[in-house]
């Protein structure tokens, strides 16, 4: 599976925070931004820059920019949304767009209910980002949508893991890296990660 684990010493040490169920939820929001985005500065490693020289106040300076148009973000919601804040720092010029997946409560298939995704997104690298990837389902749903929207070049973000989610979206995408802060166990009878975290929208906005 290529699950890239982000094992700096200071995510593991906001993750392990950011687990504890005493964490209120402004902590639990602030950490989820802190961490989002030391694993957005991994997972941007690889993007494109183009040279541009610069004068500095005692010479000249041969740098980089990122090459335009600059990546687009798109959150899972309703969790996802936890997420977009951390990426924006490291971001700025980021355009962000928006699914909305739910889980039919039959089927436990993902349902799209809401979709607003940037007109150039064929030219921009996608950051599709939602802190748990469980059964996969969501995650390959989304990667799905933007793909089809034109995206060509995707990297999945998440917190937690199952090895479950992982095998499914390494099948469905084998070309989609995943990258996030924890490969947890399994998932349980009821397809929450453990250990895991909880609901991560829930712990997010107080709805528990």
């Amino acid at each position: 599976m290529h699950f890239q684990r982000v094992d700096h010493p200071v995510v593991q040490h906001k993750l392990t925070l950011l687990r504890d169920q005493r964490t209120r939820p402004k902590d639990f929001r602030d950490l989820l931004t802190e961490i989002t985005m030391l694993l957005g500065y991994a997972a941007t490693s690889g993007l494109p820059l183009r040279p541009l020289s610069v004068q500095t106040p005692v010479g000249i300076a041969e740098g980089a920019l990122l090459v335009d148009p600059q990546p687009a973000i798109v959150p899972v919601l309703r969790a996802g949304l936890g997420m977009v804040e951390g990426m924006l720092r490291i971001l700025p010029a980021a355009t962000v767009g928006h699914i909305g997946l739910y889980r039919d409560p039959k089927t436990h298939a993902p349902v799209e209910y809401y979709q607003n995704l940037p007109p150039d997104i064929d030219r921009r690298h996608v950051f599709v980002v939602d802190p748990m990837l469980a059964t996969g389902g969501s995650a390959a749903a989304a990667i799905s949508i933007v793909r089809s929207a034109g995206a060509r070049s995707v990297t999945l973000l998440c917190l937690v893991a199952a090895p479950e989610g992982v095998r499914v979206v390494d099948e469905q995408y084998p070309d989609v890296p995943i990258i996030g802060a924890a490969l947890d166990e399994r998932l349980n009878e009821h397809d929450y990660i453990v250990p895991g975290l909880g609901d991560a929208g829930d712990r997010l906005y107080g709805t528990l």
